[in-house]
């Protein structure tokens, strides 16, 4: 891997496939930092607490993550896009013993995160180099307790992992009661995330999401957590961790979700388009 490594916590940076990576410290942890990729934050890590989850969206992603089973027991985890690893990390502290899959199509970058922010070598946390879709073609059928999806190209969550195919893919390595979560981002007429929830609905009876108001509203270019599952899903008690978060969130599901969906069509591989450019400086504060 080409690169250019800086001095300690003067921050590191080096080419990666996927374009500039930059590991910058974060000034108030002190063994935290956040992970960029042509300037866009991916991910945050402190090595000192794996359990400090700095964005909203992975919190969210981390109120999944705890309501999956009940508290401390071990789940088969399959994440769909790296970066920093910042929720399998979370996974294997709060839950110990856990089985964890990470797919990154990023080589160059898989190698840097393993040689600056090194994972704990009792975790049990394989990483596979390659593409999601492809990956998952391979894996047995039911071998997981929850699949997260987090991948982004330049920005933008590829196309061939917004269709309803990719989503049968998914749903065919999980187990009955498992559980899907979905990373993704749009603003303005939210006609991408209008898609994504009709193809959610698509392939899982049970579904919801959770979003800033203001991105729900279209107000904003945001995050939106899609959540499905063949078996009912605590939406309560999302609700609530939701609300009570630092960032408040607000879940919608059931009448509310249809609202939301406002009549969109589930998306085929044929049609599927990858999500919206953010604006500029969307996530500069990250």
């Amino acid at each position: 891997m080409a690169g250019r490594r800086g001095s300690g916590r003067d921050g590191i940076n080096a080419q990666v496939a996927s374009g500039t990576a930059e590991l910058r410290p974060d000034r108030d942890r002190r063994r935290a930092w956040t992970l960029l990729v042509d300037g866009t934050p991916q991910s945050h890590v402190d090595l000192d607490d794996p359990t400090h989850l700095e964005f909203d969206y992975v919190r969210r992603l981390g109120h999944v993550v705890d309501l999956a089973a009940p508290p401390r027991r071990p789940m088969r985890v399959l994440h769909l896009g790296g970066g920093a690893f910042t929720l399998a990390r979370y996974v294997a502290a709060t839950r110990p013993r856990s089985s964890q899959q990470v797919v990154e199509l990023d080589a160059a970058l898989v190698e840097l995160v393993r040689r600056e922010l090194p994972l704990d070598r009792t975790w049990r946390v394989r990483v596979r180099t390659g593409d999601a879709r492809e990956v998952v073609g391979r894996l047995r059928d039911g071998a997981f307790d929850l699949v997260v999806l987090d991948v982004f190209a330049g920005a933008r969550t590829p196309a061939h992992l917004a269709s309803t195919e990719f989503l049968a893919e998914v749903a065919d390595v999980m187990a009955p009661a498992a559980t899907y979560a979905a990373n993704v981002t749009d603003g303005g007429a939210l006609a991408f995330a209008h898609g994504q929830v009709a193809t959610l609905q698509e392939v899982f009876p049970h579904s919801c999401v959770v979003a800033d108001p203001a991105v729900l509203r279209g107000r904003r270019f945001g995050n939106l957590l899609l959540v499905g599952s063949r078996h009912p899903l605590p939406v309560d008690l999302l609700t609530a961790r939701a609300a009570a978060d630092r960032s408040s969130g607000r879940l919608l599901h059931g009448p509310d979700l249809e609202r939301f969906r406002a009549g969109a069509r589930p998306v085929h591989d044929a049609g599927a388009a990858a999500s919206p450019l953010p604006p500029d400086g969307t996530f500069a504060g990250e």
